[in-house]
């Protein structure tokens, strides 16, 4: 190579290098795998923008717990709420699990609800106070404060009329005050909702689906309110011009096992980070579709957390499990 092909060659090297820094990055398949239990689920996903990463809130299910009786339900019990990070929502690290004070909450704590909501993020649990061989267990929904998302403060339990209420999600109304939907499990897990000026009160308002499921994730999106929720056989999905009223979108999306490695079995319990004009779906998998369930009977217990894209058309949402996914997260506005 000649002295004059070098001198263009190297500025081409480095625009070149600093193009790939700069290219959105491909998530990982899994997207995560938690290392403690393998039982990842259930995930809350926010951005910290302090640290300019993002973090992630899972329910840490004992998947690797050994049981000798194979209706003892005590490995989705005496759960902490793990936690993962990552620079660009592409690629995860384990961190631990969650400081959540025993005081207000108890031995069992499942899906996390975090949004930040003026300079206070906030945090609602499912908390089961005790560990159980059956699903047989008072469920009810602690709030909790953080000034930097890693010290949470007791806040009140949250009365909805019910003792047996799990998976909260809430947004801020437009007008002021905020929204939660739920399920009510003593309702035929029926999801619900209620309002709130502060909170901290909550009036129950009455249910947005006359299909059982859980794990409702409310947003807005393109104009419209949407709200995804696992029916078991697929999420539930429902678009809103006003929050108030529902329509149903035909099917279940994600009911059919996908093909890639460790994503072999049916879309479960969502979470939704909107960026912009692009939505990404993060969703667990049971892993009962790998090898390796051919020769372990409990391997179907474990599950990791997926992400695909969501597609929009006439207020239909699609996803392609198949697809490479593009995490392009620059757009995020803070919560």
């Amino acid at each position: 190579m000649g002295k004059e092909q070098y001198r263009w060659s190297a500025p081409l090297m480095v625009f070149a290098a600093l193009a790939l820094l700069a290219a959105d990055p491909v998530a990982s398949v899994p997207l995560f795998r938690d290392p403690v239990h393998d039982g990842a689920a259930d995930a809350s996903t926010v951005r910290d923008a302090k640290t300019g990463e993002w973090v992630m809130f899972y329910t840490n299910r004992r998947a690797d717990l050994k049981l000798a009786d194979p209706k003892d339900v005590s490995w989705v019990h005496g759960t902490a709420i793990g936690v993962a990070r990552s620079k660009d929502g592409a690629k995860w690290r384990y961190a631990g699990t969650a400081a959540i004070p025993t005081s207000c909450t108890g031995a069992t704590l499942w899906a996390p609800e975090v949004q930040r909501f003026g300079d206070t993020w906030h945090m609602w649990i499912t908390v089961v106070p005790g560990v159980f061989k059956d699903w047989n267990a008072p469920r009810f929904l602690v709030h909790l404060t953080s000034r930097d998302l890693k010290s949470w403060q007791c806040g009140e339990r949250v009365e909805l009329g019910s003792d047996r209420v799990i998976d909260a999600s809430v947004l801020a109304l437009p007008q002021g005050g905020y929204r939660m939907w739920f399920n009510d499990e003593r309702a035929n897990k029926a999801i619900k909702y209620a309002d709130s000026p502060d909170l901290k009160t909550w009036t129950v308002r009455g249910p947005v689906t006359s299909t059982p499921g859980e794990g409702p994730k409310a947003f807005r999106w393109r104009g419209r309110w949407w709200l995804v929720s696992d029916a078991w056989k697929g999420l539930l999905i429902q678009h809103s011009s006003d929050g108030e009223n529902w329509t149903a979108q035909p099917g279940y999306l994600g009911g059919e096992p996908g093909t890639r490695p460790t994503d072999r079995a049916k879309v479960q319990h969502p979470d939704v980070i909107v960026a912009g004009d692009r939505a990404y779906l993060i969703y667990f998998v049971h892993q009962s579709g790998e090898p390796e369930a051919a020769r372990d009977f409990d391997w179907h217990r474990r599950s990791v957390l997926q992400v695909a894209e969501l597609e929009e058309s006439d207020g239909l949402l699609s996803i392609d499990r198949t697809k490479p996914v593009t995490m392009r997260l620059r757009e995020t506005v803070d919560r």
